[in-house]
């Protein structure tokens, strides 16, 4: 019994062809068509041909649900030859039988150089709500999910087509991972980890950005987690603190940067007094004693050291904001990065009592270590808006730097003691009940160097933070609907 249509995207006949040959031979597969953007000219036997503008586009889904009269459309998103498993059409259907699913999707082997290497992919939650979260290429989806799901959509998204698709059908049924290789794929990103990471807001992707936060927002509020632009207000009245502002690094052996921080640091010209507070991790290359050195040197330099040896860098954080000489506002600085002007610490401070927040994020600049900007440069996060941006802000994967906050709210709700998100988790939830305060000029300098812990993840590390800050949306969420 015929019970699936495909769906391919083709720009190379020969590539296609190989991966046509494969499909033919399952018994499952009722129709097989090409999706073929209207510049070329392409036609393989026993197939149909789809003329598309692009497979991001909700006209092509559009055309996909026409052509949907089997059970399950399985949908294939790249041009180069898909290498499928022994039976894997046949898994597939079974899973998405078996389970109900609106979407099946699987681990894959991934070709990269002519190497091939196993590619796990992460358990979809309700909170992984990011607009490139890694389903792999083959996508199969109930036909009947997938209908409904195109019937629903009213915008005429050239961008948030696949991503608008995923959303609706996840309203409808779950989007099922399946634990097994059952395919491989060829992959022509050959970048680092790190390199990748700031594609999203890269100013020349601005117009799918906009798109993409249309279509989350729509998700938002047919789940029942979106928030109105409502916030409580702050009187800045608790008093107490020894400054006005403290400057926060939390730091391990990172000798090679921290003076350019610290310097950047006491550089600043204000209105109010400051310090900052250092939170050294049980470095042991050498950067102890330089910082010993500076706060020798200068009394506004404090140096603390943790005193239990279970902290990540969230940790850090609690030991500096909890300690006594910590001030109204604390302020992050990476050990790795400077302040990009003298002025900054006043502009971020001056923020919170302009805009009446709990948090602010700055905006700033990529460069390489020599501190030479490179691209894309100034990442500003226009995507956060003051209407919409604690919505959106569950669709990206940052917010920005510096970060600051108001020192009574961060100790009221604590930093997450993890290493990697921590930052993000803050955002999500002082944002659910506070606005938080933008700057959009650049205040920052943010290096990059192979010595970034983010420079260059393998997918087992890249999937543990994925699926740490999609639980973290997940999280917050839940209490968004509740609230």
């Amino acid at each position: 019994m015929k019970q699936i249509n495909c769906f391919l995207a083709c720009n190379n006949v020969a590539e296609t062809l190989k991966t046509v040959e494969q499909i033919k031979q399952s018994s499952l597969v009722q129709a097989i068509y090409l999706l073929v953007k209207k510049e070329n000219d392409i036609q393989i036997e026993g197939c149909t041909t789809l003329e598309i503008d692009s497979l991001q586009s909700a006209e092509t889904i559009q055309k996909i649900a026409d052509k949907s009269d089997a059970n399950y459309s399985l949908i294939y998103t790249k041009d180069s030859t898909l290498e499928l498993g022994q039976f894997a059409i046949e898994r597939f259907y079974r899973i998405a039988e078996d389970t109900q699913a609106g979407l099946v999707y699987s681990d894959y082997y991934e070709i990269k150089d002519g190497v091939r290497s196993n590619h796990p992919v992460i358990d979809y939650q309700e909170g992984s709500l990011r607009d490139d979260f890694n389903f792999g290429s083959v996508l199969f989806y109930n036909a009947a999910n997938l209908k409904k799901a195109v019937a629903e959509t009213t915008e005429n998204y050239q961008f948030a087509g696949l991503y608008n698709l995923r959303l609706k059908v996840s309203q409808q049924a779950e989007l099922v991972h399946m634990n097994e290789y059952l395919y491989a794929e060829v992959e022509t990103d050959t970048r680092k980890s790190g390199e990748k990471q700031f594609d999203y807001v890269d100013p020349k992707n601005r117009a799918v950005q906009i798109e993409m936060e249309a279509a989350c927002t729509d998700h938002l509020k047919a789940i029942g987690g979106y928030l109105a632009h409502q916030s409580k207000k702050i009187a800045f009245n608790e008093s107490n603190f020894p400054v006005e502002a403290s400057v926060i690094i939390p730091i391990r052996n990172r000798v090679k940067t921290v003076e350019d921080a610290i310097k950047s640091v006491l550089m600043q010209k204000t209105t109010f007094d400051f310090n900052l507070i250092i939170v050294d991790n049980f470095s042991t290359d050498g950067t102890s004693e330089l910082i010993q050195k500076y706060a020798k040197a200068d009394n506004r330099v404090i140096h603390i050291t943790p005193n239990r040896n279970d902290l990540g860098i969230g940790g850090c954080w609690n030991g500096g904001v909890h300690s006594a000489q910590c001030g109204k506002f604390a302020v992050q600085l990476d050990s790795d990065d400077v302040y990009q002007t003298e002025n900054t610490l006043q502009i971020m401070v001056d923020a919170f009592y302009e805009q009446n927040c709990a948090m602010v994020v700055g905006s700033y600049t990529m460069t390489n270590f020599a501190m030479e900007t490179i691209p894309p440069g100034l990442i500003d996060h226009k995507e956060w808006t003051p209407d919409n941006g604690r919505n959106n802000a569950l669709r990206i994967n940052g917010l920005g730097a510096p970060r600051a906050f108001y020192t009574p709210v961060l100790r009221d709700i604590k930093v997450p003691n993890t290493s990697y998100g921590e930052d993000y988790a803050l955002g999500l939830r002082i944002s659910r009940e506070y606005q938080i305060g933008r700057v959009y000029e650049s205040v920052y300098l943010c290096r990059r160097w192979d010595e970034n812990s983010d420079a260059s993840l393998d997918v087992v590390k890249m999937n543990g933070h994925n699926l740490y800050k999609d639980k973290i949306r997940t999280v917050e969420l839940k209490a968004r609907k509740r609230k």
